[in-house]
């Protein structure tokens, strides 16, 4: 008989298939004392130079597949490999306990894993999660464990585990592997991510898929409604593949509407744009009709290295995205490190709260070297595109002003040495901070546009971390709160003549488009696989309509009113 579990939709799409059940392989770990060091020290040094040369094979393939952002993984993996308090740590173990290679190497990332997770910061807990990824990696080569390649499937499978590692998903033959299901993780988990470059769908945090579900057992993975189906009837397979059928001929119709503009059914234009990390995600952004670029997240040029990058190679990254987009808006923000984000080499304070301290424009007020010489990069770059210039977490009109004024000094150095620099350079900043929104008719003097950040914005707004899960009911996009903070940006910005974009997760969320559509938002920039879909559900909606709909939406107690009444209203 077919049982239905409920999970989280991380990636659309829809998978029937065998299910392939990733073990966790048994690290059961004899405990030993050692007389002879050298060979310990020697076995451990020999399982790290083999777990670091499978990494750099992982690597390389990743980035071929999906993009050098979501490598920058396992670049971050080679570096946890070569981390002396860990790699040192493990190596003193070995000497003074005079204890097996695997015994110490178990010890001392249990203990940093244990560190790291007990800690409030989902940055940290991810670091955790890395640690843990590698170190079972080497533990199977000191071991001899022999884990199963998911790469050498050969037969189309649904993979159900635990959760998958980002080496895990690197592996991945779109070929076989047809979808995934997973017991932990959520949409902004590593393998979530992953999941949606790759395009299979995946659904994840079902808490309980590895106990319910057999190797070999028949699933379905419906990644569009958020559930796997157990051993489904020969009705409910019938009834899936028309659903999988409606699904592609539905991607078939979005593909129509590559080349055009994103146009209200009652004639009003938005623009719809793409969040991108790195040039490689350029082909998804072009391919699926980006009007232009509302977000380029700088940061992954920072991450995954050893040093920090020189202003020529920021350079040509931003030029050959400004290139590319051939007169399209290219939106490019100002490093934004800190917080979930962190730099090895830049020996950044420890801070109980970093999403609240030392990051984005605060860190580059300060470190400014760093800040120059990436606005060189950019005004060099302004000159082979429609390039714009954004700055991320200001909170006053001190840091806004500021930051122009180092900008402005950086532009008259190149001009004074005969560097060209485009007079047309728009400067924006990121709202994502409720007192910028409350503000936000002061500051829209003082730029040229907004973006807003939803995805902080909401957690600031509602003083709830969306990664901690005993309050992620508080996070919470169509919160009136949140939306009366959203339409005072759009407002302050048009009454200046400005132009108000979004670029957080809300913005390519259905039931929040027809809101922003209604409260005037004139840009919305979304992952690039998201910009089809938002450009036909917008071509049915009437701007006028939309507009009775969000002043309606702004007058309601809750967000479950909210839902309800664009469910009722628009989306029936």
């Amino acid at each position: 008989m077919s049982e239905t579990i409920k999970g989280i939709a991380a990636s659309s799409g829809i998978a029937i298939a065998k299910a392939f059940k990733l073990e966790n392989p048994d690290f059961t770990i004899e405990r030993k004392t050692s007389t002879n060091v050298e060979a310990e020290q020697l076995k451990l040094e020999k399982a790290l130079e083999t777990s670091k040369e499978e990494l750099k094979v992982i690597q390389e393939k990743a980035e071929k597949e999906m993009g050098e952002d979501k490598a920058a993984i396992f670049a971050a993996h080679l570096l946890v490999l070569s981390d002396p308090e860990l790699i040192n740590a493990v190596k003193d173990k070995i000497s003074s306990d005079k204890l097996n290679a695997e015994s110490a190497m178990d010890d001392v990332s249990s203990m940093f894993i244990s560190m790291f997770e007990s800690m409030d910061n989902e940055y940290m807990k991810e670091r955790a999660a890395d640690i843990r990824d590698v170190s079972q990696r080497v533990l199977g080569h000191l071991l001899g464990i022999q884990t199963a390649s998911l790469a050498a499937i050969d037969e189309e499978v649904v993979i159900i585990g635990e959760d998958l590692t980002p080496s895990d998903t690197a592996q991945l033959n779109r070929n076989y592997v047809k979808g995934f299901a997973t017991d932990i993780g959520g949409r902004t988990s590593h393998s979530a991510i992953m999941s949606r470059s790759l395009e299979i769908p995946a659904v994840v945090g079902t808490k309980e898929a590895t106990t319910k579900i057999e190797a070999g057992t028949v699933v379905i993975v419906d990644g569009l409604d958020g559930i796997v189906i157990v051993d489904p009837t020969e009705e409910q397979v019938s009834e899936y593949k028309t659903k999988l059928a409606t699904f592609e001929a539905q991607k078939k119709e979005w593909e129509k509407l590559v080349a055009e503009k994103t146009v209200s059914e009652d004639g009003q234009h938005v623009e719809l744009a793409a969040n991108i990390g790195t040039p490689d995600d350029l082909d998804g952004v072009i391919n699926n009709g980006a009007e232009g670029i509302g977000l380029y997240r700088t940061e992954f040029i920072y991450m995954g290295r050893n040093e920090l990058p020189s202003e020529e190679e920021q350079f040509e990254a931003y030029k050959t995205v400004v290139e590319r987009m051939a007169g399209k808006p290219v939106v490019i923000r100002t490093l934004d490190i800190g917080g979930d984000k962190e730099l090895p080499y830049l020996d950044l304070p420890k801070e109980m709260n970093p999403f609240l301290g030392y990051r984005a424009i605060r860190l580059c007020l300060e470190e400014q070297e760093i800040f120059r010489t990436q606005l060189r990069a950019l005004l060099r770059a302004s000159e082979y595109g429609n390039l714009k210039i954004m700055f991320p977490m200001i909170a006053t009109i001190e840091e806004l002003r500021q930051a122009k004024e180092i900008l402005n000094e950086e532009k008259g150095s190149l001009l004074a040495n005969g560097v060209k620099v485009s007079d047309s350079i728009e400067v924006g900043m990121m709202v994502e901070i409720p007192s910028t929104a409350a503000m936000a008719d002061i500051f829209a003097k003082e730029v040229d546009f907004f973006s807003i950040g939803t995805n902080d914005l909401i957690q600031y707004t509602m003083a709830a971390d969306r990664m901690n899960e005993q309050v992620s009911y508080l996070y919470q996009p169509y919160n009136p709160a949140v939306l009366r903070l959203i339409n005072s940006v759009i407002t302050a910005a048009h009454q200046e003549g400005k132009w108000a974009g979004m670029c957080g997760e809300m913005a390519g969320d259905e039931l929040a488009i027809p809101i922003l559509l209604g409260l005037g938002l004139d840009e919305f920039s979304m992952s690039a696989t998201s910009i089809l879909p938002a450009r036909t559900q917008i071509k049915n909606l009437s701007k006028q309509q939309m507009q009775t709909i969000a002043k309606e939406a702004l007058t309601l107690a809750t967000a479950t009113e909210v839902e309800t009444l664009v469910k009722n209203k628009v989306l029936k």
